[in-house]
Formats: C-alpha cells, structure tokens, sequence
C-alpha cells in the first residue's frame, strides 16, 4: 500500500527536509515516529528538499506499507504526538502504487516574507530589511524570471543535477503594511534558487542594480553575477501541485 501525507513544519531547529549525517532532519523525525506507529522501518520520499531553517507550510512525502492503515484519523492523532511541536501531520490518503512524491508534482510555489521595521513576533519567520525598496522596480525585475530558461545564476555550484533549466510561471511581490512578501511558482527549483533570485531582486529595489542588470545576470549563468542569498528564516514552501488524477485524491 502507498500512502501520501500531507504536513507542514517550522524549519528553524532542523538542516532541512532531507536526512543527513550527523545533523538532525524533518525527514529524520517523521521515519523516527512512523517506525514506532508502524513497526517496522519506512522510507519516506518528499516532494523535494528544502534547506536549513526553510519553512513549509504545504509539503508531502509518500511511503509504502505492508498492511493498510484502517482508522487514518487516529493514525493522523498517533503520529501528530510522536513529533515534535514544529511539526505537524494534517492528511494521509491512499494513492495508486506508482504515485509518486516528487516525480509526479507538477509544480511548486514558495513565497519569501520581509518586514521593514523591527518586529519581534516576526523573528524566524521573516526577513528584517530596513532600507527603503522600490516595490515597482523589483517587480518589473521579476517579470524577467517568467519562462523556461537556465537558471544556474540562481544556483548553488557543485550541486547534482541533470539540467539548471526550469519553468518559472509565476513571480511577483505584494506590500502589506510593513510587510513585503515575493511569491514564485515553477515546475522545479535548483538548490538556494530562491534565495539568490530575492537577495539579487532586493540589489534593484535598493537601486544598487538595473533591471537591464538583472537580465543580463540571468543570460550570464554565473552565480557570481548574482545577488547573495538571502537569510532562509523569511522561505516558506508553500504549495505543492500534482497533475489531476493525484490532486483529485488529495482534496
């Protein structure tokens, strides 16, 4: 049987999604708790990695199972009080046996929050940024991010993968208040992707950079063209979207 359960976590205490040596994951306390409810050892696999201290407000996994989960809600209850606080299981569902986590997610959504004056109920969840930004700037900016393209001036270098090319369908930042909050969708990700693209997006807010600079940082496909990474206390993944047969399951 194979399972998909939905949760959400705070990243703060933990190295990220992904299980690692010598450092403790959110991928690490889920199998820890489902080893004790289940018994046995189960290997999880998420939609994708988030980095240390990265939030998610929306994530998924799947993993297989021998003997079907009868009674979902008190396997939901079991599980929620094994984990710690800033991690919580909100939906497990029953899919197909070639369902898959992450290779069948269409596409993912994060959004980066910032706040321009000091707040201590935001620490750990948004970025402090006092100095002045051209909101219209940085969104003209983003509009440059919107297709398919190679995105290796966004990414982490000596990371493993097959192609830095992703479809950005969506990138824009709304003001509220004191609060400005930058919301990106895209089929896949590249490690420290959206943090590099709001740190070099926050260079044209503060007028350091020009949008023409920004393109042409993006045709350069060189990390060291491009802004610094932004803290990751202000990331949340927010949305992870399945195509149609999935998604029908999971609402």
């Amino acid at each position: 049987m194979r399972y998909f359960i939905e949760f959400s976590y705070k990243g703060t205490h933990y190295h990220g999604w992904q299980i690692q040596e010598n450092a403790n994951s959110v991928q690490n306390e889920i199998n820890k708790a489902l080893k004790i409810i289940c018994r046995t050892e189960i290997e999880t696999i998420g939609s994708g990695r988030t980095d240390t201290g990265v939030h998610a407000s929306q994530q998924f996994l799947h993993f297989d199972i021998e003997t079907p989960i009868t009674h979902i809600q008190d396997f939901i209850y079991k599980i929620n009080s094994l984990l710690p606080h800033d991690i919580a299981i909100y939906k497990i569902v029953e899919v197909k046996p070639d369902h898959h986590a992450r290779f069948d997610a269409v596409s993912r959504s994060y959004q980066y929050h910032i706040h321009q004056i000091k707040n201590p109920f935001l620490i750990e969840f948004s970025y402090f940024f006092p100095i002045p930004l051209d909101v219209d700037l940085m969104n003209k900016a983003a509009e440059k991010l919107i297709g398919e393209k190679d995105f290796s001036s966004f990414s982490k270098t000596h990371t493993d993968v097959a192609t830095f090319i992703c479809e950005i369908t969506e990138a824009f930042w709304k003001t509220d208040g004191e609060k400005i909050t930058f919301f990106i969708s895209a089929n896949r990700f590249l490690r420290g992707m959206v943090r590099a693209i709001v740190g070099t997006l926050l260079d044209v807010g503060t007028k350091k950079i020009s949008i023409q600079k920004f393109e042409k940082i993006i045709e350069s496909k060189n990390r060291k063209n491009a802004g610094r990474n932004v803290p990751a206390e202000g990331l949340f993944l927010t949305r992870i979207k399945y195509k149609s047969e999935i998604e029908n399951l999971l609402n």
